[in-house]
């Protein structure tokens, strides 16, 4: 069975038909760009090669009581950095290469009930502005990942600066890659599947340190139940990989050293069988300018 997100899009967008007492739209955007840079000249003795790379990441977060009984939490996340480097010969400067891509928009609607637990519809897409997967061909936003689930959340902790919460429910996905070589008739075709089953979501943010630096947490483990390519895998070594749970641990620590200059430290692991057998690490730890719109 195939959930389309834009039905489960306008399911959401039909529910809040009664106002919420005229609550306003809790708004918050932050915007930060960080930049390193070496470079050295011909005659330099040494082996050292210059180096400059930028990174720009932005967060928006939207949420508001849309209905005496329903809250709607919607977030956004891009990021996209590139690294310029020099050879060590000739100090000619290469053509960039992507370090960081990211488009991660998620929109949660929690039914307020009053409830141990209330139940949650959301939706998200997962794609990045340039695939460059593929060196005979630029594809952009690709890959394509849809997630639609339903189920139960919990809300642990509310408090002005601090928020924790987690969701489990049934989840669908769908795969879209656009213009995928075609190993065997060596033509271009778009690949699609899709799976389904359980997902567990821990969402956390909390002040550090006295307030002097935050954690935002966002754990993801999802557990297939099914998948739609099952079939074309039987008898291969990869037949089972799609029974392995997915996981996407992110943390992101962020320090204001001023007002509008901060450090922020990364971290992601992510574990796919289907991608890599073994787990995958991501760690960038980066100092730049900030600012936050509202």
């Amino acid at each position: 069975m195939r959930v389309s997100l834009f039905v489960l899009a306008a399911v959401l967008a039909a529910f809040p038909v009664v106002p919420a007492s005229g609550e306003s739209w809790q708004m918050d955007i932050e915007a930060n760009l960080t930049l390193t840079q070496s470079a050295y000249s011909q005659n330099w003795v040494g082996g050292e090669a210059g180096s400059a790379s930028w990174t720009l990441n932005s967060n928006w977060l939207a949420k508001k009581q849309v209905h005496p009984l329903a809250r709607t939490k919607n977030t956004l996340k891009l990021a996209f950095g590139q690294t310029h480097s020099q050879a060590t010969e000739s100090r000619h400067w290469a053509g960039p290469v992507k370090s960081t891509d990211l488009i991660d928009l998620e929109s949660v609607l929690h039914f307020t009930l009053g409830g141990f637990v209330d139940p949650f519809a959301a939706a998200r897409v997962e794609s990045q502005f340039f695939d460059n997967s593929d060196s005979e061909k630029d594809r952009y936003l690709n890959p394509v990942t849809l997630t639609e689930s339903l189920g139960i959340t919990k809300v642990f902790i509310k408090e002005e600066k601090r928020e924790w919460s987690a969701r489990l429910g049934a989840a669908l996905r769908q795969h879209l890659n656009r213009d995928a070589l075609n190993e065997v008739t060596l033509r271009r075709e778009d690949e699609f599947s899709d799976d389904g089953g359980l997902e567990f979501v821990s969402d956390l943010k909390t002040p550090l340190a006295e307030d002097r630096i935050t954690l935002s947490s966002k754990l993801i483990v999802f557990q297939a139940l099914f998948y739609s390519k099952s079939d074309e895998l039987k008898g291969l070594p990869e037949e089972g990989y799609w029974k392995s749970a997915d996981v996407n641990w992110e943390n992101i620590f962020t320090a204001s050293v001023t007002k509008y200059l901060m450090v922020s430290l990364y971290v992601q692991f992510l574990y796919d069988k289907q991608v890599a057998l073994g787990g995958r690490l991501k760690q960038s730890l980066s100092m730049g300018v900030t600012y936050k719109l509202m």
